[in-house]
């Protein structure tokens, strides 16, 4: 293994140990309340099948099964940002902020689709 792979590797765990205790505790605080614990444990399970589909995808040979991995990660992607969206915009004050986050959140996914489906590929 590379250096560079090496220290990219141990980001990644990093990285995912972080957020583990970040949701373990989120979801500490959202024990009673059903629906921030629904979406505590939601996100979290999402974020680590985003992880494992992109790490798919990088080991993945051209073709055959990159597509169908491609669908996952945009589809994950997507649920993560309505979920966010859907969260923020429950605090928003008006409904202009209201309206602003989810067209920033459909502007998002729309854009993640069109990079991952419609740009041409050397």
């Amino acid at each position: 293994m590379e250096r560079n792979d090496a220290q990219a590797a141990w980001l990644v765990r990093a990285g995912v140990f972080a957020v583990t205790l970040s949701s373990i505790v989120a979801a500490y605080r959202a024990a009673g309340d059903v629906v921030s614990l629904a979406f505590v444990v939601v996100s979290y399970a999402a974020l680590l099948l985003l992880l494992a589909c992109l790490r798919a995808y990088e080991r993945a040979p051209p073709g055959g099964r990159r597509g169908r991995i491609r669908c996952m990660v945009w589809s994950l992607s997507t649920l993560l940002t309505v979920l966010f969206a859907w969260r923020v915009a429950g605090v928003m004050p008006n409904w202009p902020a209201v309206l602003l986050v989810w067209a920033m959140a459909a502007a998002t996914s729309l854009g993640g689709f069109v990079a991952l489906f419609h740009r041409r590929r050397p």
